[in-house]
């Protein structure tokens, strides 16, 4: 029995040292892996502070739209940053929302970019699809009375669009008015516009009560914006071939305010002077 005692305390002895050694190993481990993440952490605050990380000029702001790379002067104009900053005080998400207040952009996406330092901007702009023109009292200024307009109705300023898009064709399609009266239904009279088989080149919308059509065929009233639209443009597409039995030149303008009983109003052509002339 007392041969059994000795080995089992021994036993316990070397377990106890065992124990030991382990608790010491994790404890150098901890203190190793510590020491790892500071120097790490030290590393890169280090670097991070570095004079190299800083963006000097615009050209070190890649700005794309699709495949094509905006101008360092488009890029200062649309991001107006002061040179020279921190990379690393830059906050890629304010910057995204303040170019999606540009009337020029739909959506934007920024990134950082360490070798070499500088800014990676993905944009997605608004596509205008026709030509606005304000009148002379709607507009503020002169640069104020000609701009373009997307599917959606939203204004963009002519100078910016061009600034971006110096090699782009501008919409053949012009539309005169104000584009705050216009543009609750202009997604629809822009689609169905676009969908005619009639060339139509300008849409007059200074009148709420009439919109007015210049067509391929001739001047165009179809009254105030309704839901009979749809069956206005079809009705145009059906008197495509009117100049084939009219003369154009003598149509005033195709009344289609009531799809269901169109007409053709013409010039009253002027009596002939010379038959009421006096004799001498």
């Amino acid at each position: 029995m007392p041969d059994i005692v000795s080995v089992s305390q021994k036993d316990l002895a070397q377990r106890r040292q065992k124990f030991r050694r382990q608790r010491r190993v994790q404890i150098l481990q901890t203190i190793w892996r510590t020491v790892a993440i500071s120097g790490l952490a030290g590393g890169l605050l280090w670097v991070a502070v570095q004079p190299i990380w800083v963006l000097k000029t615009p050209k070190q702001v890649l700005m794309r739209s699709g495949e094509q790379s905006l101008s360092p002067e488009a890029v200062q104009t649309l991001l107006p940053l002061s040179y020279p900053q921190s990379l690393w005080r830059i906050q890629p998400s304010v910057i995204a929302e303040s170019l999606k207040k540009q009337p020029t952009i739909a959506q934007a996406t920024v990134n950082r970019r360490l070798f070499p330092p500088g800014l990676i901007i993905e944009i997605e702009e608004r596509v205008p699809v026709a030509l606005a023109q304000k009148t002379k009292n709607q507009a503020n200024n002169q640069k104020e009375n000609t701009g373009l307009i997307d599917t959606k109705g939203m204004w963009i300023p002519l100078e910016k669009y061009t600034l971006m898009n110096p090699n782009e064709t501008l919409p053949s399609l012009k539309v005169i008015g104000l584009p705050e009266q216009y543009a609750q239904y202009w997604s629809q009279l822009y689609t169905y516009v676009s969908q005619s088989s009639v060339k139509i080149t300008e849409i007059d919308c200074q009148d709420p009560t009439n919109i007015k059509l210049k067509t391929e065929i001739g001047n165009v009233y179809l009254g105030a914006f309704s839901p009979q639209l749809p069956e206005q443009i079809s009705l145009l597409n059906r008197i495509r071939n009117l100049p084939k039995k009219v003369n154009p030149s003598d149509i005033e303008y195709i009344d289609l305010t009531n799809p269901e009983s169109p007409l053709v109003h013409m010039i009253q052509k002027k009596a002939d002077e010379s038959a009421n002339s006096t004799n001498p």
